[in-house]
């Protein structure tokens, strides 16, 4: 192989790990209407995202099934990356629609680019001192690969996550879940908290009904 096509194929391979990237970070979100159905599942076969038990960023552990009833955004996020300023976003957000049963899941994540390095401590301590975050943290975790969290393989293979299903592209993906546990709607990374399309679902969710 020549020194000129080695390099070309080189630039090639840069192109198209480029090209996958954006693919990802600007992904078409996926959008349904609220249930009207609630989900029944249990820890040991969980049939919503909120099915799961996870520990936050305390270390105390965490039902995520005190959360039905609720609208939650699940979003994996990070502290070094270009999205991060999405957090005061998210945060406005979250306190816009706090009170009408609204709440946001944070799960810091160090699977893309390495930039979420630090300890549960440290992610806490930048998070309430750089953009005075009040919603709920949860610890650190995996969100694609080998040791992606069970939270994670539910939200993205297709036997559980239908419609939704999809590695994990990047830092700051969004999912939402309607007040009766179902996935209604992910957004990609570049999706910022403020989209019409995003906050348009999350005020029909608010306004549906959860069923008895």
């Amino acid at each position: 192989m020549t020194q000129r096509v080695a390099i070309s194929l080189v630039i090639l391979a840069v192109v198209v790990a480029a090209g996958c990237w954006a693919r990802n970070i600007f992904a078409q979100s996926v959008v349904k209407e609220p249930t009207s159905t609630a989900t029944h599942g249990s820890t040991t076969q969980p049939a919503s995202p909120l099915d799961f038990v996870v520990k936050d960023i305390d270390g105390k552990e965490v039902k995520l099934s005190d959360y039905r009833g609720k609208v939650v955004m699940i979003v994996n996020v990070a502290s070094k990356c270009g999205f991060t300023r999405q957090y005061a976003g998210l945060e406005k957000l979250y306190k816009e629609y706090a009170d009408k049963g609204f709440v946001i899941l944070g799960f810091p994540a160090n699977n893309f680019g390495g930039q979420e390095p630090g300890s549960d401590s440290d992610i806490k301590t930048f998070c309430t001192s750089k953009f005075d975050v009040t919603f709920p943290m949860m610890s650190k975790i995996s969100v694609k690969g080998d040791d992606k969290a069970p939270l994670y393989k539910f939200l993205t293979e297709k036997e559980t996550a239908g419609d939704f299903k999809g590695d994990i592209g990047w830092n700051f993906t969004k999912f939402i879940v309607d007040r009766n546990g179902n996935l209604i709607g992910r957004f990609a990374s570049a999706t910022d908290p403020s989209d019409q399309k995003l906050v348009d679902l999350v005020k029909k969710a608010l306004d549906a009904k959860e069923a008895k």
